[in-house]
């Protein structure tokens, strides 16, 4: 008897859960628009300077791939000063990159310039011009 009140009640428990979960309301639901796709933005680390491909492209993701073409390791930073805004800038900066090798880094940019380079005085930094936000990957398939 008591094993069929306790399925009883289980079942029960279980209906009034899904009822439950089942509620809300769905004008409070934001479908707010996907980020724009991110994009690979390459750098390369030479003797005289820091080049990077392309130079200008809107404002969203970017995966940026370096290489070290020097003949010891180097620190890629990325940075932006923000004089007079409101928002603070960004500095994000790599590991050690051994000669020869690679390595990437995630930023979602805004609107500015960026600058792209090493600790080293003899080593040229390249500029990044990031415009307007590039447009949603809304209605793009295939997503990550």
């Amino acid at each position: 008897m008591h094993r069929l009140i306790r399925a009883r009640t289980f079942a029960v428990a279980a209906v009034l859960s899904g009822t439950v979960a089942a509620c809300g309301d769905e004008d409070d639901y934001a479908n707010e628009p996907r980020p724009p796709s991110p994009i690979v933005v390459s750098a390369a680390v030479t003797d005289g300077r820091v080049s990077v491909s392309p130079k200008r492209f809107g404002a969203g993701p970017v995966n940026l791939i370096v290489t070290n073409q020097t003949d010891r390791a180097q620190e890629i930073t990325l940075e932006t000063d923000e004089i007079g805004s409101s928002a603070p800038g960004i500095q994000q900066r790599t590991g050690p990159i051994n000669p020869g090798d690679t390595a990437s880094l995630k930023a979602d940019l805004k609107q500015g310039t960026y600058k792209v380079g090493v600790d080293s005085q003899n080593i040229r930094a390249a500029a990044l011009d990031v415009a307007d936000a590039r447009p949603s990957a809304q209605n793009e398939l295939l997503q990550p």
